[in-house]
C-alpha cells in the first residue's frame, strides 16, 4: 500500500519567469503566391455584358510554406485600411446616401471595406472605431495622423504572450522597381509596370529601438511602441502593440510618395476584368485597386523575394511555476510498498537484507517516483528522478518538484 505524507503550505512556492524565443520570417514567405492564402469573400456586380466583376479578399494570411500542406504554419495576416475622414476617402467619395453611408464610383474599389478594416483595428487597439492612429502614439499633430495603414497581425503561435520590447526589426523597400519591363502589358508610354514586381534596392530598416524608454500604453491594446527608421530614429513610421502582436504602419511614410505605380489591376466595367493604372501609391493606387491588389503589391514589391530574413523579433512566454518541496525525514519512507520487498513465506522478512544481518542492518529503500495526490487520494501528477536514490534512517531527503504552466 502506498505511503502518503501531507504537504504543508510552507512547502509550496510559486514563481514566474519569462522565456524569450527568437522569431524570424524570410522574404519568400510573404512574396510567394503559394505561401499567401486569399479568402475570396468580396464580390462585385457586373455593369456591362461579359464583365467578370471583381472578387477579392479582405485580408491575406502568410504561411511559412505552401499553405495547402498540412505541415504549414500561419505566420501573420496582412491587410490595408483607410481612415474614414482621410483625404483619400473624401476625395474618392461621390457623396452619401440618406443614411450617411459614403458612396463611391466603380473606379474606386472596396473603399467601404478598407474603411471598415481600419475601424476594426482602432476598435480593437484604441477602444473606439471613431479614433485615428497616430505615430508617435498619442500625438496631436496633424502630420502624425495615419490616414492609410498597412496592418500586420502576427499569429499567437509566434507572439505567445507578447513581443519583447526593442527586439522588432523589419526590412522594407520604399520604392518599387524602376526597371523598363512590360510584364503586365504596355500600360504606360514608357512600358513601366512595377505594381507587382519586387525591387532589390532602396531598403530601410524599421525598428522599435527606444521603445523601452518611451513606452506608451493603450487601455485596450496594451503596451505600445513607436516604429522608427533605424537610420533616422526621429522619423516615426508606425506603431507596434506588443501584447496584441499587431503592427500598424503609415503607408504614406514607409513608401515613396512621388514614384508612379503602374500596371494592371482588377476592375469592373469591361470584359477583361482589368484596367491599367499609373499613379502615385496614395491615393491613386490604394483607392483604385481591390484589397487583394493592394496586399499583393505590398507583399510582392515591398519585402523582397529572396531567402533572407526580412522580419525578426523575440517573443515573451510567461511561465508560471509551482515549486513543491517533498521532504522525507530520517524515519520516513525507509520501507517499500512493492510486494517483492518482503518474503511472505518467511514472516515478512525484508529480502534485500541478508539473513545473517537481520538483527543489525536496518531497512532501506530506493526512491524512483514521487506522486502528488489530492485530498481524495486521486493521483494528479507524477515526477521521476534521474536515478534511484537510497533512503535510510540516516538520511533526510528533500525533492523539489516543479510544475510549469
Amino acid at each position: 500500500m502506498a505511503t502518503f505524507k501531507t504537504i504543508s503550505s510552507a512547502d509550496i512556492k510559486t514563481t514566474r519567469s519569462t522565456l524569450n524565443q527568437l522569431i524570424d520570417f524570410v522574404e519568400e514567405d510573404v512574396s510567394g503566391s503559394l505561401t499567401r492564402k486569399k479568402y475570396k469573400v468580396f464580390v462585385t456586380g457586373t455593369s456591362v455584358s461579359g464583365d467578370p466583376g471583381v472578387t477579392s479578399s479582405i485580408y491575406q494570411t502568410v504561411f511559412d510554406q505552401d499553405f495547402s500542406l498540412q505541415t504549414s504554419n500561419e505566420l501573420f495576416d496582412l491587410t490595408v485600411g483607410l481612415f474614414k475622414s482621410s483625404g483619400a476617402v473624401l476625395t474618392a467619395s461621390s457623396g452619401a446616401d440618406i443614411n450617411g453611408k459614403l458612396l463611391f464610383p466603380s473606379t474606386s474599389l472596396m473603399m467601404r471595406e478598407k474603411v471598415s478594416a481600419y475601424n476594426q483595428f482602432t476598435q480593437e487597439l484604441l477602444g473606439d472605431n471613431a479614433l485615428q492612429f497616430t505615430a508617435p502614439f498619442g500625438s496631436i499633430v496633424d502630420a502624425d495622423k495615419i490616414d492609410t495603414a498597412l496592418f500586420m497581425n502576427f499569429k499567437r503561435l509566434f507572439v505567445r504572450d507578447g513581443i519583447k520590447r526593442e527586439t522588432f526589426a523589419m526590412r522594407m523597400y520604399r520604392s518599387a522597381s524602376a526597371a523598363q519591363k512590360a510584364e503586365d502589358g504596355a500600360l504606360t508610354a514608357a512600358g513601366q509596370t512595377n505594381s507587382f514586381r519586387y525591387t532589390s534596392s532602396g531598403s530601410i530598416i524599421l525598428t522599435d529601438v527606444g521603445a523601452a524608454s518611451s513606452l506608451e500604453r493603450s487601455n485596450y491594446g496594451g503596451d505600445v511602441g513607436n516604429i522608427v527608421n533605424s537610420s533616422n530614429t526621429s522619423e516615426t513610421l508606425g506603431l507596434i502593440f506588443y501584447q496584441k502582436g499587431i503592427v500598424v504602419l503609415d503607408v504614406e511614410k514607409i513608401c515613396s510618395g512621388t514614384q508612379l505605380i503602374s500596371g494592371s489591376i482588377n476592375a469592373v466595367g469591361n470584359s477583361t476584368g482589368k484596367t491599367p493604372v499609373s499613379s502615385n501609391l496614395v491615393p491613386g493606387f490604394i483607392t483604385s485597386a481591390s484589397m487583394d491588389d493592394c496586399i499583393d503589391h505590398f507583399a510582392s514589391v515591398r519585402f523582397g523575394s529572396g531567402s533572407q530574413t526580412f522580419l525578426t523579433f523575440q517573443n515573451n512566454t510567461q511561465i508560471n511555476s509551482t515549486l513543491i518541496f517533498c521532504r522525507a525525514t530520517a524515519d520516513e519512507f525507509n520501507f517499500s510498498s512493492n510486494p517483492t520487498y518482503t518474503d511472505a513465506n518467511d514472516a515478512g522478512r525484508i529480502v534485500v537484507i541478508d539473513e545473517s544481518q537481520q538483527g543489525t542492518q536496518k531497512a532501506f529503500s530506493f526512491v524512483t517516483t514521487i506522486g502528488l495526490y489530492d485530498a481524495n487520494e486521486q493521483l494528479l501528477a507524477v515526477s521521476k528522478v534521474s536515478r534511484p536514490i537510497e533512503k535510510n534512517d540516516e538520511k533526510d531527503l528533500t525533492f523539489r518538484v516543479r510544475l510549469d504552466f
